[in-house]
C-alpha cells in the first residue's frame, strides 16, 4: 500500500512538472512568433515635453495585439503584469513599471485612449480599464491596458486624446 501511494505522488508530481514545462514552452514559442511583428520598442526621449496630466498609479495589465483583448504579447516583459505609474506628456505617454522595463508611447503613434471593461484576461466593471491603442514602428497595432487605482481620472485621459476638457 505504501509503494502504491508513493507511485501516485511521484506520478502527480511528474504530471505537474510536465504541465509547467508545457506552459513555459507555449509562452516562449508565442514570443518567438511575435518577435518580428513587435520589433524594438521606442526609447524614452531625453525631453518628454511638458507634463499634461498628473501621474496616475495602478496596475499594468499587459499589452495585446489589437483588436483582440485576449491575444497577449509575450515578447520581452510586455506580457507580465506589474504595478505602474502612467504619466501623460506633450510628446507621449510614459508607463513606468515596477520590476520591468519602462514603456514609452510616442504621441504620433497613439491612435486611441479609451476606457474598457476588460483587457488581457482581466475583466472589470464597466470602464474599469484604461486602454491605449498605439502603433509600433513595425506597423503592428497594440493595446496597452492599465487599471488605475483612481478611476475618476479616466475622463481626463480619454478626453486628452480627443482634445476635450475633463
Amino acid at each position: 500500500m505504501e509503494l502504491e501511494r508513493w507511485l501516485w505522488v511521484v506520478g502527480l508530481l511528474a504530471l505537474f512538472v510536465l504541465t509547467l514545462w508545457g506552459m513555459y514552452r507555449a509562452w516562449t514559442g508565442r514570443a518567438k512568433r511575435q518577435a518580428a511583428s513587435i520589433g524594438e520598442l521606442p526609447a524614452v526621449p531625453a525631453d518628454c515635453g511638458a507634463q499634461l496630466l498628473e501621474p496616475t498609479t495602478g496596475l499594468y495589465l499587459g499589452s495585446t495585439l489589437a483588436p483582440s483583448w485576449i491575444q497577449r504579447i509575450t515578447v520581452g516583459d510586455l506580457g507580465f503584469r506589474a504595478t505602474a505609474e502612467l504619466t501623460r506628456f506633450e510628446r507621449g505617454i510614459l508607463l513606468e513599471r515596477d520590476g520591468a522595463t519602462t514603456i514609452w508611447i510616442p504621441q504620433e503613434s497613439i491612435t486611441a485612449v479609451r476606457a474598457e471593461r476588460g483587457h488581457a484576461g482581466k475583466v472589470m466593471t464597466e470602464d474599469g480599464v484604461l486602454v491605449i491603442r498605439w502603433k509600433l514602428a513595425t506597423g503592428t497595432e497594440v493595446d496597452t491596458g492599465f487599471r488605475g487605482d483612481d478611476k475618476t481620472v479616466y475622463p481626463a485621459w480619454t478626453g486628452a486624446m480627443t482634445g476635450e476638457e475633463a
